[in-house]
């Protein structure tokens, strides 16, 4: 039931994926253009990752259950107020009430429930947090269609009345169910003296590398590394979704309809990339798991420009977009494995300002390509080499963790003994 509360909050959360079901009507009821449009979603993805930065110690003293309350008048009512602004015709306020209030309640959504769910399973962390963050991935596969017919039935604004109206229903009752283990709690069966164990299922439940609390966190060497292959990793899956559609089109030749179709199955892959790779992470280890993410896009992105066969072209987009999304899902795991659990819900928002700039930094480098050359190849060379920037800073990690766990371990064979 934990995990199905984290799931509700994120699955309304999530809905900001099916944003472009509005370009379209927002363009021809008040004549903003494309760029003025899209630029409330940009807004509410900055202050999603800016929010989670600064509200991760809001979650830590109020606990998820409040935290999870609060998002939830915020985004619900966001997206409400979105609706009166759109009735009297105002962009600012369209900005402030979808971008500003709604982006912080992203944000404090998005943190509140994980840092629960990784104390509740500390033997699938992946797994739990995965389930979570599916629901932002899929969220959009609901949000879309029941948008775009409340838009064709009743009016635009109602759209966001009701949507707004259940999002804040599904996140408050989600969120009242929230609440985080006893101290020391494992579950039944496990010994919490043998952590270091592999069980019956051959997942590996590691011990925490530290205890530390987020402002120890951001000062280590590894949380940056950790920050660096984040933002890697969602600047290129941003860059592809933003142009995922004419892209194909351009390079591959198919018609518009067949990349759109192509676009709306990419929706399927980042919900499922979400819980296969935060589940596949408790068995290989989280950070060889990143590095699989960023030897996969490699590849893909160094051969992508060149292909033109429209379904091998989509195959490797989707094999991208489950990166992008397993990215986001094995993240609070990783944190709790390197920080542990003690301030995970602040460490967690700390990290996801990568988010926030991977948000402006992606679709600008490749529209600002694609103006300067007229092609989307250029862009393809580049991102493949910033991932080799992220699969340096994984072999750093490695090594870095290496080396704190060895110094761990001659420090306790150092100690006297107390027989």
């Amino acid at each position: 039931m934990i995990a199905l509360s984290a799931v509700a909050i994120h699955l309304s959360i999530g809905s900001i994926y099916a944003y472009s079901v509005y370009q379209n009507p927002l363009q021809e009821l008040h004549g903003w253009s494309i760029s003025d449009v899209t630029f409330a979603f940009t807004v509410a993805i900055f202050v999603l990752g800016i929010s989670a930065a600064f509200l991760g110690k809001y979650v830590e003293k109020y606990g998820p259950r409040l935290s999870g309350l609060t998002a939830a008048v915020l985004f619900g009512g966001g997206t409400i107020l979105a609706g009166v602004s759109i009735q009297v015709g105002s962009y600012v306020g369209f900005l402030a009430t979808y971008g500003v209030l709604g982006g912080a309640g992203l944000g404090l959504g998005y943190i509140s429930p994980v840092s629960t769910l990784v104390e509740w399973f500390p033997d699938r962390r992946g797994m739990a947090t995965g389930m979570a963050v599916m629901g932002f991935g899929a969220g959009a596969l609901i949000t879309g269609p029941v948008a775009q017919g409340l838009m064709t039935s009743l009016s635009i604004p109602m759209n966001f009345y009701v949507l707004g109206t259940g999002y804040f229903l599904a996140m408050a009752l989600g969120a009242n169910y929230l609440a985080k283990p006893p101290a020391n709690w494992v579950p039944e069966g496990m010994d919490p003296d043998e952590l270091e164990d592999t069980n019956s299922k051959g997942v590996t439940v590691s011990s925490d590398l530290a205890q530390l609390t987020a402002n120890e966190a951001i000062k280590t060497k590894r949380f940056w590394l950790v920050w660096t292959a984040l933002f890697i990793n969602i600047s290129a899956g941003i860059m592809l979704l933003s142009v995922a559609s004419n892209m194909t089109q351009e390079i591959t030749g198919a018609s518009a309809a067949l990349a759109a179709s192509i676009v709306g199955v990419i929706g399927v892959f980042n919900g499922a990339g979400r819980i296969g790779w935060a589940s596949v992470s408790d068995y290989l280890g989280r950070t060889t798991t990143y590095a699989g993410f960023f030897a996969i896009q490699i590849v893909a992105f160094a051969l992508m420009p060149n292909i033109s066969n429209v379904w091998i072209f989509a195959a490797f987009m989707f094999a991208i977009v489950t990166c992008y999304g397993g990215g986001f899902a094995c993240l609070p795991a990783y944190l709790g494995d390197l920080f542990g659990t003690k301030e995970l819900g602040a460490i967690h928002g700390y990290s996801l300002t990568a988010w926030a700039l991977a948000g402006v930094a992606g679709p600008t480098l490749v529209s600002k390509i694609v103006e300067q050359t007229g092609s989307y190849s250029l862009s393809f060379y580049i991102v493949a080499a910033t991932l080799l920037v992220g699969l340096g800073c994984m072999a750093l990690l490695r090594f870095d963790i290496e080396s704190i766990k060895a110094e761990q371990t001659e420090g306790s064979a150092a100690q006297p003994s107390m027989d």
